[in-house]
Protein backbone atom coordinates (compact mmCIF):
# COMPACT_ATOMS: atom_id res chain seq x y z
CA UNK A 1 0.00 0.00 0.00
CA UNK A 2 1.61 3.41 -0.96
CA UNK A 3 -0.96 5.78 -1.18
CA UNK A 4 0.13 9.59 -1.13
CA UNK A 5 -1.56 11.41 1.87
CA UNK A 6 -4.16 15.00 1.42
CA UNK A 7 -4.49 16.71 4.71
CA UNK A 8 -7.32 18.87 4.01
CA UNK A 9 -8.92 21.78 5.53
CA UNK A 10 -5.86 23.88 7.23
CA UNK A 11 -5.75 27.63 8.52
CA UNK A 12 -4.02 27.76 11.71
CA UNK A 13 -0.05 29.08 11.11
CA UNK A 14 1.16 26.62 14.13
CA UNK A 15 -0.84 23.94 13.23
CA UNK A 16 -0.17 23.91 9.72
CA UNK A 17 3.94 24.50 10.09
CA UNK A 18 3.24 20.82 12.75
CA UNK A 19 1.23 19.08 10.07
CA UNK A 20 4.06 20.03 7.48
CA UNK A 21 6.29 18.29 9.81
CA UNK A 22 4.76 15.06 9.52
CA UNK A 23 5.51 15.77 5.29
CA UNK A 24 1.92 14.53 3.60
CA UNK A 25 1.86 14.58 0.07
CA UNK A 26 -0.59 17.36 0.11
CA UNK A 27 -1.91 19.85 2.16
CA UNK A 28 -5.50 21.46 1.11
CA UNK A 29 -6.39 25.38 1.74
CA UNK A 30 -10.50 25.80 1.80
CA UNK A 31 -11.09 29.13 0.39
CA UNK A 32 -14.82 28.90 0.18
CA UNK A 33 -16.33 30.83 2.72
CA UNK A 34 -19.46 29.00 3.92
CA UNK A 35 -16.82 26.38 4.92
CA UNK A 36 -16.19 26.00 8.86
CA UNK A 37 -12.71 25.40 7.54
CA UNK A 38 -11.93 28.75 5.25
CA UNK A 39 -9.16 30.26 5.22
CA UNK A 40 -10.37 33.39 5.26
CA UNK A 41 -10.17 36.56 3.89
CA UNK A 42 -6.63 37.40 5.33
CA UNK A 43 -4.59 34.58 4.90
CA UNK A 44 -1.39 35.84 4.64
CA UNK A 45 1.06 34.35 2.37
CA UNK A 46 3.73 33.97 4.32
CA UNK A 47 2.03 31.41 6.50
CA UNK A 48 3.13 28.73 4.18
CA UNK A 49 6.51 30.52 4.02
CA UNK A 50 9.35 27.16 5.16
CA UNK A 51 7.14 24.50 4.30
CA UNK A 52 9.17 21.82 2.55
CA UNK A 53 8.81 22.59 -1.27
CA UNK A 54 7.32 18.76 -1.97
CA UNK A 55 4.70 19.34 -0.01
CA UNK A 56 1.86 20.29 -2.89
CA UNK A 57 -0.65 22.86 -1.99
CA UNK A 58 -4.16 22.24 -3.18
CA UNK A 59 -6.77 25.03 -3.29
CA UNK A 60 -10.21 23.98 -2.37
CA UNK A 61 -12.67 26.50 -4.59
CA UNK A 62 -16.71 26.09 -4.99
CA UNK A 63 -18.44 27.48 -8.09
CA UNK A 64 -15.64 30.16 -7.93
CA UNK A 65 -14.80 32.11 -11.10
CA UNK A 66 -11.43 31.08 -12.91
CA UNK A 67 -10.14 34.88 -12.31
CA UNK A 68 -10.66 34.30 -8.49
CA UNK A 69 -8.95 30.97 -8.95
CA UNK A 70 -5.85 32.26 -10.53
CA UNK A 71 -5.53 35.03 -7.86
CA UNK A 72 -5.26 32.23 -5.26
CA UNK A 73 -2.76 30.19 -7.34
CA UNK A 74 -0.66 32.86 -7.66
CA UNK A 75 -0.77 34.44 -4.34
CA UNK A 76 -0.28 30.94 -2.75
CA UNK A 77 1.45 29.02 -5.08
CA UNK A 78 -1.19 26.43 -5.38
CA UNK A 79 -0.10 22.99 -6.77
CA UNK A 80 -3.44 21.75 -7.45
CA UNK A 81 -6.53 23.25 -8.04
CA UNK A 82 -9.76 21.46 -6.44
CA UNK A 83 -13.34 21.99 -8.17
CA UNK A 84 -16.20 20.92 -5.34
CA UNK A 85 -18.67 22.70 -6.96
CA UNK A 86 -20.79 22.35 -9.82
CA UNK A 87 -18.10 23.64 -11.92
CA UNK A 88 -18.91 23.07 -15.66
CA UNK A 89 -16.78 20.74 -18.17
CA UNK A 90 -15.79 24.21 -20.11
CA UNK A 91 -14.02 25.45 -16.70
CA UNK A 92 -12.28 22.62 -16.08
CA UNK A 93 -10.79 22.46 -19.79
CA UNK A 94 -9.93 25.65 -19.66
CA UNK A 95 -8.12 25.63 -16.67
CA UNK A 96 -6.58 23.02 -17.87
CA UNK A 97 -5.47 24.29 -20.93
CA UNK A 98 -3.62 26.85 -19.29
CA UNK A 99 -1.47 24.21 -17.54
CA UNK A 100 -3.17 23.66 -14.34
CA UNK A 101 -3.46 20.23 -12.63
CA UNK A 102 -7.22 19.57 -11.80
CA UNK A 103 -8.82 17.55 -8.91
CA UNK A 104 -12.73 17.41 -9.90
CA UNK A 105 -15.08 16.65 -7.02
CA UNK A 106 -18.17 14.22 -6.95
CA UNK A 107 -20.47 13.94 -4.23
CA UNK A 108 -21.64 10.22 -4.28
CA UNK A 109 -24.23 8.17 -2.46
CA UNK A 110 -25.58 4.38 -3.31
CA UNK A 111 -27.69 5.86 -6.41
CA UNK A 112 -24.53 7.75 -7.96
CA UNK A 113 -24.58 7.60 -11.74
CA UNK A 114 -20.36 7.47 -12.72
CA UNK A 115 -21.84 8.50 -16.60
CA UNK A 116 -21.64 12.27 -14.92
CA UNK A 117 -18.29 12.39 -15.16
CA UNK A 118 -17.61 11.12 -18.62
CA UNK A 119 -17.57 14.77 -20.06
CA UNK A 120 -14.71 15.52 -17.40
CA UNK A 121 -12.65 12.80 -17.89
CA UNK A 122 -10.42 14.54 -20.66
CA UNK A 123 -10.10 18.11 -18.73
CA UNK A 124 -8.97 17.15 -15.41
CA UNK A 125 -6.47 14.67 -13.81
CA UNK A 126 -7.93 13.28 -10.74
CA UNK A 127 -10.89 12.76 -9.40
CA UNK A 128 -12.37 12.66 -5.53
CA UNK A 129 -15.07 11.27 -4.51
CA UNK A 130 -17.15 12.39 -1.43
CA UNK A 131 -20.12 12.03 0.72
CA UNK A 132 -22.89 12.97 -0.97
CA UNK A 133 -24.91 15.96 1.26
CA UNK A 134 -26.73 19.48 0.98
CA UNK A 135 -23.23 21.25 1.36
CA UNK A 136 -19.99 20.91 -0.02
CA UNK A 137 -17.96 18.29 1.90
CA UNK A 138 -16.80 18.64 5.31
CA UNK A 139 -19.43 15.58 6.46
CA UNK A 140 -17.28 13.43 7.93
CA UNK A 141 -19.23 10.33 7.22
CA UNK A 142 -18.03 7.33 4.73
CA UNK A 143 -19.98 6.26 1.49
CA UNK A 144 -20.71 2.71 0.99
CA UNK A 145 -16.95 1.90 -1.43
CA UNK A 146 -19.12 -0.65 -3.25
CA UNK A 147 -20.31 1.85 -5.36
CA UNK A 148 -17.00 1.73 -6.83
CA UNK A 149 -17.79 -1.39 -8.52
CA UNK A 150 -18.92 0.17 -11.40
CA UNK A 151 -16.03 2.58 -11.86
CA UNK A 152 -13.78 2.09 -15.00
CA UNK A 153 -10.68 3.17 -12.95
CA UNK A 154 -9.32 5.55 -16.07
CA UNK A 155 -8.83 8.52 -13.84
CA UNK A 156 -6.56 8.49 -10.60
CA UNK A 157 -8.96 9.37 -7.66
CA UNK A 158 -8.61 10.75 -3.96
CA UNK A 159 -10.53 8.75 -1.94
CA UNK A 160 -12.26 10.82 0.75
CA UNK A 161 -15.45 11.32 2.91
CA UNK A 162 -15.00 10.65 6.73
CA UNK A 163 -11.17 8.35 6.71
CA UNK A 164 -10.29 7.80 9.96
CA UNK A 165 -7.10 5.58 11.51
CA UNK A 166 -9.82 2.76 11.25
CA UNK A 167 -10.51 3.27 7.47
CA UNK A 168 -7.03 1.93 7.15
CA UNK A 169 -7.76 -2.15 6.64
CA UNK A 170 -10.98 -1.10 4.89
CA UNK A 171 -9.06 0.68 2.11
CA UNK A 172 -6.33 -2.37 1.89
CA UNK A 173 -9.11 -4.22 0.39
CA UNK A 174 -9.83 -2.17 -2.22
CA UNK A 175 -6.52 -3.11 -4.07
CA UNK A 176 -7.91 -2.93 -7.39
CA UNK A 177 -9.22 0.82 -7.35
CA UNK A 178 -7.11 3.00 -8.97
CA UNK A 179 -6.40 5.56 -5.75
CA UNK A 180 -4.07 8.07 -5.81
CA UNK A 181 -4.36 9.61 -2.28
CA UNK A 182 -5.85 9.38 1.00
CA UNK A 183 -8.10 12.66 1.53
CA UNK A 184 -8.03 13.13 5.63
CA UNK A 185 -9.85 16.05 7.38
CA UNK A 186 -12.43 16.31 9.95
CA UNK A 187 -11.76 12.60 11.85
CA UNK A 188 -8.57 14.04 12.96
CA UNK A 189 -8.98 17.49 13.89
CA UNK A 190 -9.35 18.49 17.48
CA UNK A 191 -11.69 21.58 16.25
CA UNK A 192 -12.75 22.25 12.92
CA UNK A 193 -9.56 23.70 10.86
CA UNK A 194 -6.96 22.04 13.91
CA UNK A 195 -5.62 18.74 12.97
CA UNK A 196 -4.36 16.22 15.57
CA UNK A 197 -0.85 16.17 14.83
CA UNK A 198 -0.23 12.91 16.55
CA UNK A 199 -3.12 10.82 14.86
CA UNK A 200 -2.05 12.06 11.39
CA UNK A 201 1.46 10.98 12.16
CA UNK A 202 -0.25 7.64 13.11
CA UNK A 203 -1.87 7.38 10.26
CA UNK A 204 0.71 8.52 7.91
CA UNK A 205 3.34 5.88 9.41
CA UNK A 206 0.52 2.83 9.05
CA UNK A 207 -0.59 3.98 5.33
CA UNK A 208 3.26 4.77 4.34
Amino acid sequence: MAFKIKVCGMRQPDNIRDVASCNPDYLGFIFYDKSKRFVGEEFETEVLTGINPSIKKVGVFVNHSTSYIENKIEKYGLSLIQLHGDESVEQCKELKSKGYTIVKVFQVDNDFDFRVIEPYKKQIDYFLFDTKSEGYGGTGKKFDWSIFDRYDNEVPLFLSGGLDIESIEEIKKLSKLNIHALDINSKFEVEAGRKDVDLIKKFIKLVK
